[in-house]
């Protein structure tokens, strides 16, 4: 049982029920928890950045691209959650780990010296797709075209799966790894 731990990332495709479980977790943790997410870093940018290119962009199919300039900025707001829990927080990571292995290389190195638990949030494509088409403020497709890639090459200390198992039963597994 990990005793201080300080970041929790949870990895999972478009509409995989990570905020829900972000959400849940800060419910049922014993401590505050901070809740950090990619789409709170997506809705900061500037108009400018919220199209393929330099920025982030998202095509008709769901598929979604990632330039330089986003990168850049992603960097820097990964370090900033990474200086939030050196300075004490506990906190909630909520992402979609685009790049697979790559995406979580890229936290590892920003979150190097922290107790971290690596959580893969998994949910049949399917399901996600008719999540995504409810909530409706998701391009379409972009559900499904990541309930597999987010996932390749990822290690994970523990997984969950959202398909039939709702955000507070997974949120209860995942603190009971807290301690």
């Amino acid at each position: 049982m990990t005793t201080h731990l300080q970041v929790i990332v949870l990895n999972g495709g478009s509409s995989s029920g990570k905020s829900g479980i972000a959400r849940c977790l800060q419910a049922v943790l014993p401590d505050p928890w901070l809740s950090v997410g990619i789409d709170g870093l997506v809705d900061s940018l500037p108009p400018s950045l919220k199209e393929p290119g330099d920025g982030i962009g998202f095509a008709p199919d769901g598929e979604v691209s990632v330039g330089p300039r986003f990168r850049a900025l992603e960097q820097a707001w990964m370090t900033g959650v990474a200086a939030m829990a050196r300075a004490g927080a506990r906190v909630i990571v909520d992402d979609v780990f685009l790049g697979g292995a790559a995406s979580q290389e890229r936290w590892r190195t920003a979150l190097a010296g922290l107790e971290v638990l690596w959580v893969g949030v998994r949910c049949e494509a399917r399901v996600a797709a008719g999540r995504e088409v409810v909530r409706g403020d998701r391009q379409r497709g972009m559900a499904e075209s990541q309930a597999a890639l987010v996932h390749q090459g990822v290690a994970y200390d523990l997984e969950v799966d959202t398909t039939r198992t709702e955000s507070l039963d997974c949120a209860r597994t995942i603190a009971a790894r807290v301690g």
